[in-house]
């Protein structure tokens, strides 16, 4: 029997962060985040291979986060208004045929359509997950508990890409994209077994209010835009790090890079879970701003294996942090009935900067002295404060305004009791 969720047994169910239910999401988490990162590294070789031209590879690389981008706001509305289960569920199986279309892919047009129905797939998971898990969390546990969530994440965009090119290295691409089916058909198996389906909560609305249909969450657009500015110099160096170093003929061990900085994310996270919960997000954003310019600057700087790691440590601390400390904020300010629009506006921001990050790293590999590629990128960390700070005067806090929605949120719990 499925449970309801406003409940008083369902809400102290909720109250345990380990509960049954939370562990499957996460563990679907994992395999949702994984799926695409083990094709990502291999796509556009596969698609060379197959005939595609330069560009078409390029197109196919970008295909899927692009897709993602436009169906998000879509995605989020489904979210609230569908449970998150079986919006899950019909993502995962879009994950599952895109990776089918992979493996017995004949001609690049197949891949492209793959990427498309990948997108598709990937938007309805990412968005239903992490909505499905805030839901699942009491207020004060959102912060630690979407911590873990992205951690998840994190683990899945390390191990992920190492599994794929292993595979593909000893047995071929068409191989490796079967572990990535397999990930995927491991979301539906998992979720199966939830108890707490992720039914929407209903929003109360006047009798003459119809439901409007909403691309994005005004109230969580600074925070969009403050997650993309982090995102760009991030994505900027995962496209142009090997270029860079082999332009500057650097003796640098680049592989690892990325994996260094998934075990200090990893790190970061599980020794701050609980002070997600208890530090204003300035604090974060302050010290997220420091430490993203310090590993821009060891990154202009780099000469040695050890200044390159130092990199994607302070790497970690920036944008790693900043990405779990926005999406929870994020839900925070929008409330419960909001949260899947939430989410979907807070991917809308990621998605952008890691569309940008490639495409700016372009420009800027092509218009300046290598040199100049990293000092170029620290303009971000200022804009992002800046994005900060002119919304906090507009608006107030960020702690002020989720405090007043929480008061709401209590009285209007007080009143229906």
């Amino acid at each position: 029997m499925m449970r309801n969720s406003e409940t008083e047994d369902g809400d102290a169910m909720k109250q345990n962060i380990y509960s049954r239910d939370v562990i499957l999401v996460l563990a679907a988490s994992f395999f949702y985040m994984s799926s695409p990162m083990l094709v990502t590294p291999l796509i556009t070789g596969f698609a060379g291979s197959i005939g595609a031209s330069a560009a078409v590879m390029g197109f196919v690389g970008g295909l899927m986060n692009l897709c993602s981008l436009f169906c998000r706001p879509i995605a989020g509305n489904l979210a609230d208004r569908i449970s998150k289960y079986r919006l899950t569920f019909i993502g995962a199986i879009l994950m599952t045929i895109a990776s089918a279309g992979y493996i017995f892919a004949p001609s690049e047009t197949v891949v492209v359509m793959a990427r498309i129905i990948n997108g598709i797939g990937f938007a309805c998971c990412s968005v239903c997950l992490s909505t499905w898990m805030s839901n699942m969390l009491p207020k004060e546990k959102i912060g630690s508990g979407m911590g873990f969530y992205g951690t998840m994440n994190a683990l899945g965009m390390a191990v992920a890409p190492a599994i794929g090119v292993s595979v593909y290295q000893r047995f071929g691409y068409r191989t490796a994209f079967c572990i990535a089916l397999a990930f995927s058909a491991a979301i539906i198996l998992v979720i199966r077994f939830t108890g707490d389906r992720g039914d929407p909560v209903r929003e109360e609305r006047k009798k003459e209010e119809k439901p409007r249909l909403q691309l994005v969450d005004i109230k969580v657009m600074p925070i969009a835009l403050i997650i993309m500015l982090f995102a760009i110099p991030y994505c900027a160096t995962q496209s142009f790090l090997v270029t860079y170093a082999e332009v500057q003929d650097l003796h640098i061990t680049v592989s690892m890079f990325f994996p260094s900085y998934a075990v200090v994310l990893i790190v970061l996270r599980l020794s701050l879970r609980n002070l997600f919960d208890k530090l204003p997000f300035r604090v974060f954003l302050l010290t997220s701003c420091g430490c993203e310019l310090l590993a821009i600057l060891l990154l202009t700087v780099m000469r040695s294996n050890v200044t390159m790691l130092l990199a994607s440590a302070f790497l970690a601390g920036g944008y790693g942090i900043m990405s779990s400390v926005c999406q929870s904020t994020a839900m925070l300010l929008a409330g419960k009935e909001k949260r899947g629009l939430a989410n979907s506006t807070y991917y809308i921001g990621l998605d952008l900067g890691m569309t940008l990050g490639p495409m700016i790293g372009g420009a800027l590999y092509g218009a300046l002295d290598i040199r100049w590629f990293y000092p170029a990128l620290m303009v971000t960390m200022p804009l992002a404060g800046a994005v900060y700070f002119v919304t906090m005067r507009k608006n107030g806090s960020l702690r002020r305004r989720m405090k007043r929605k929480g008061l709401r949120d209590e009285s209007e719990k007080n009143k229906s009791g």
